[in-house]
Order: C-alpha cells, then sequence, then structure tokens
C-alpha cells in the first residue's frame, strides 16, 4: 500500500513537472505577442492597408525597437554590418551593388532587394523561402555570408545590454529576449517602411491630370498595353490601388549562360517544381528608379537597359515564362517606358531613416 502510494505520488509530480513545461511553453510562445496598444498604419495615396499577421499586432513600441534593431551593427558577428547595410534608406533601401558584401567582404550571389512595400509580398527573398517579414527578418543574421552571428549569441547580446532589456520587456512583457521577439520588431518597423503618393499615383488615383509629363503618360499606356509592353501582366495596377507587383515567380530569362543553362535555379530549389525552373519574385516597381541595378543578380545597369532587355525577349530557355516575348518598340516608346518608371518614386516615412543618436549604439 505503502508502495502505490509512494508510485502514485511520483506519478502526481511527474504530471505537476509536465504541467508546467507545458505551462511554461505557452507562457514563452505568449510573450513573444506585443502587449502594446494595436495602431493602424496609416498609407498614402495609391496603397491599400498593410496587412499584419494576428499574431504580431503593430504597436508604437514595437516599431522604435525594430528600428533601433535594423540599423544596430550589433546583430552581425563582429559588430561590422546592420541590416541598413544591404538596405540603405539613403539608397532607395538597397545597397547599389550588384551582389551585396557581407561577413569579412564576402559577396553574396544575389542582388539586395529594396525593403520598400515588401510589406505587401507574400514572399520574402528572390526565392520566396521566407513567407512573412517575420520569417526573413533573422535569416541574415545567422548566415555566414551575411551577418556570420548564430541566433543564440545575438540574443545572448542583445539580453546582456541593460537598454535593450528593458526596451523588449516594454515591447513584449517581462521574459528574456528571443530571436522570436527579434524577428516580430524588426518586421513591424520595416511594415512601416511604405512609399506611395508618387506623381503616377496623384495622376491615376488623385485626378491629377497634370501630375505625369506628356512622357510619362504615353510610357503608362504602352506599360498597360497588351499588344505593345503588357507589363501590368505582371506589375500590376489595381483600380484603387497600384503594388506594382503580382506577388508570383517568373523565369523571365535572366541569369542563363551562353550555352542557354540557367545560372540560379531560383524558387526551384524551394518547391523542385519544373514549372518554377529559374523563376524569381517579381519585385515591385516603386521607387524602381532608386534600386538599380536590376534584377535578381544586379545585372543590368539601368531602367533603360531592362526595357531593352524585355524588348529583345528575353533569354531563350526551356522555363521562359509565356508572357516573355519580343517587343516592338520604337527608341521614343522606351524613352516614355523609362519617364514612366521614373514617376513612380514617393516619399518615404519621416521616421524610416536612423533613430537619434542617443536612442541606439552602433547604428550607421
Amino acid at each position: 500500500m505503502r508502495y502505490k502510494s509512494t508510485l502514485a505520488g511520483a506519478l502526481v509530480a511527474v504530471a505537476a513537472v509536465a504541467g508546467a513545461a507545458c505551462h511554461s511553453e505557452k507562457a514563452a510562445a505568449v510573450s513573444e505577442r506585443p502587449i502594446g496598444k494595436a495602431i493602424t498604419i496609416a498609407v498614402p495615396l495609391g496603397l491599400p492597408g498593410v496587412p499584419v499577421p494576428s499574431d504580431n499586432p503593430q504597436t508604437a513600441e514595437a516599431v522604435v525597437l525594430g528600428r533601433r534593431l535594423f540599423y544596430d551593427k550589433k546583430l552581425s558577428a563582429d559588430n561590422s554590418l546592420s541590416c541598413a547595410s544591404c538596405h540603405n534608406p539613403n539608397l532607395g533601401f538597397t545597397d547599389r551593388q550588384k551582389h551585396s558584401t557581407g561577413f569579412k567582404g564576402q559577396a553574396g550571389k544575389r542582388n539586395a532587394p529594396t525593403v520598400v512595400n515588401a510589406a505587401y509580398l507574400p514572399f520574402q527573398f528572390w526565392d520566396g523561402r521566407a513567407g512573412s517579414l517575420e520569417d526573413q527578418a533573422a535569416g541574415p543574421i545567422a548566415n555566414p555570408v551575411e551577418m556570420n552571428q548564430k541566433h543564440d549569441v545575438c540574443v545572448s547580446k542583445l539580453d546582456a545590454d541593460p537598454t535593450y532589456k528593458a526596451e523588449f520587456r516594454k515591447v513584449f512583457g517581462p521574459g528574456p529576449v528571443t530571436i522570436g521577439k527579434v524577428e516580430k520588431a524588426i518586421a513591424s518597423f520595416e511594415r512601416t517602411l511604405i512609399s506611395g503618393d508618387s506623381p503616377f499615383d496623384r495622376y491615376e488615383f488623385g485626378g491629377d491630370a497634370k501630375a505625369l509629363s506628356p512622357a510619362a503618360i504615353r510610357g503608362l499606356a504602352i506599360f498597360r498595353d497588351q499588344a505593345r509592353a503588357n507589363c501590368a501582366a505582371c506589375h500590376t495596377i489595381d483600380k484603387h490601388f497600384a503594388l506594382f507587383t503580382d506577388g508570383k515567380f517568373h523565369n523571365i530569362g535572366i541569369g542563363v549562360d551562353d550555352e542557354g543553362n540557367l545560372t540560379d535555379l531560383g524558387r526551384y530549389n524551394e518547391t523542385k517544381a519544373k514549372s518554377d525552373m529559374g523563376a524569381f519574385l517579381t519585385p515591385t516597381l516603386r521607387n524602381v528608379a532608386m534600386s538599380a541595378p536590376y534584377m535578381h543578380d544586379g545585372s543590368i545597369k539601368t531602367l533603360r537597359g531592362v526595357v531593352d532587355y524585355y524588348a529583345g525577349g528575353g533569354n531563350s530557355n526551356p522555363y521562359l515564362d509565356k508572357k516573355i516575348k519580343p517587343l516592338n518598340l520604337s527608341g521614343q516608346e522606351r524613352d516614355d517606358l523609362v519617364q514612366f518608371l521614373e514617376s513612380l518614386t514617393g516619399e518615404l516615412p519621416s521616421e524610416a531613416g536612423p533613430p537619434p543618436a542617443s536612442q541606439t549604439e552602433g547604428a550607421e
């Protein structure tokens, strides 16, 4: 009888420990959700509301923390790189390099896409390997070619900083810094990096007939015309807003060697579907005049070069998207298209740049 009693007590104790562990795990998961009052991101003319995941509501405090993290070099192994090293606000949130330079001068294999309006994309990275801004945020930190810092090391550095520790508690409540909290804070800041109210928006959605030059208006007509450029097939314009991306993946012939072989398999590396061979995410064209060089490999230096490339029908390969075909465009029409693309430059939020020096250490 005593044996049974002891066994029963032990079982109860084990159950209690298991229950406590389970409760602890749930508590940790809850603690990674911002606790402040949810806010709505104000959107400029030409853009829809910004999608926000239910487990990471937008709060003012999270945006402030995310902004600090985005510009802080502590996120890299040797404190030399921040997110802004490749996504510089003065360069359209790109780095204007063909391939980005990472840890100890290592070169990446792809061009750094802009973070502007990335909040609207259903996938992140050229190959779509991340399904959200949160998933994307921590990838470069651990990537040995980029920041080369293991997540546990990154978290330890931040947790050891009293100012960060206090700020994380303000945003997420009690508990240690976690990589999940880092991801959510950075994503919250990146969701505010939206740009609209460009000359195109004022013309198209604001009713200002003088917002575009005659050349840009002609370029817009060519951009939409299915019989001419048909750019809007992938760089979409809707009735009340324009994202200038369909959020899908296409093989446009970029990254093909002299023998017709793909040098980068793109989306195929993630899906293993033959239809995704050499396919890459359609980038937004907003602020495109600020984000040269172009394409996933940074191989085209100018907007006119991009237009000329498409006019030539791309590089032939077995997986070339059916929408890609030679275009019979005159030199004037190509210039008009460039004028239209340059009209897509809008303003960024006033607090998109680095935070005041008093709020961060090691920021760019």
